[in-house]
């Protein structure tokens, strides 16, 4: 069975985790953070030592890696009845970031949906970015060049997945208002 599912998807700092923690509270939808389910891991851990290494320079964490601990993560809510194919919407954000992902999670995703969030403004995203840094102590969103390197990632790695989608799914919601304005949007 697939998971009926929604894309968050926008570059670092667009407001992917925040518009889908919302989304996913709404009943009928469950919101899974990708980014989350790996800075859950223990630093100590094999697994928790490979995230930080890539993530404290802007890079990501190899596909298959991530596929891996998705599917785990997701399985055990499933099968802990939090998660529930056939009920819920999931809304999925921080995954895929590239095509492969996005091929590699065709056989578990039915995505009907993918909002693509967008600044036009790149000290938009960078505030957001060290913002969030501060309050979620998310250090690598501090540094100026780690930053640089994740949109610039984005733009090579993650964007071309738009592709893969096609037109017909993809919404186009700017995020440059208020967070209201720009969740309206997404009801919308």
């Amino acid at each position: 069975m697939k998971y009926r599912t929604i894309l968050m998807f926008g570059a670092p700092g667009s407001g992917k985790g925040t518009h889908g923690k919302i989304l996913g509270a709404i009943p009928g939808f469950f919101h899974c953070s990708c980014g989350e389910v790996f800075r859950s891991l223990s630093p100590d851990k094999p697994l928790g030592k490979i995230f930080v290494s890539y993530s404290s320079r802007g890079q990501l964490v190899p596909d298959e890696l991530t596929i891996k601990l998705w599917k785990k993560y997701t399985h055990a809510l499933t099968a802990a009845g939090q998660l529930d194919p056939k009920r819920n919407t999931l809304v999925l954000d921080g995954l895929p970031r590239n095509v492969h992902q996005a091929r590699m999670l065709a056989k578990f995703l039915d995505v009907i949906a993918v909002f693509n969030l967008c600044s036009a403004n790149f000290e938009n995203l960078v505030k957001r970015l060290q913002r969030r840094a501060l309050k979620d102590n998310r250090l690598d969103d501090a540094n100026l060049d780690v930053i640089r390197a994740r949109l610039k990632t984005y733009e090579r790695e993650t964007k071309p997945v738009l592709n893969y989608y096609g037109k017909k799914i993809i919404r186009r919601i700017n995020t440059d208002g208020t967070p209201t304005e720009t969740f309206a949007k997404i009801i919308r």
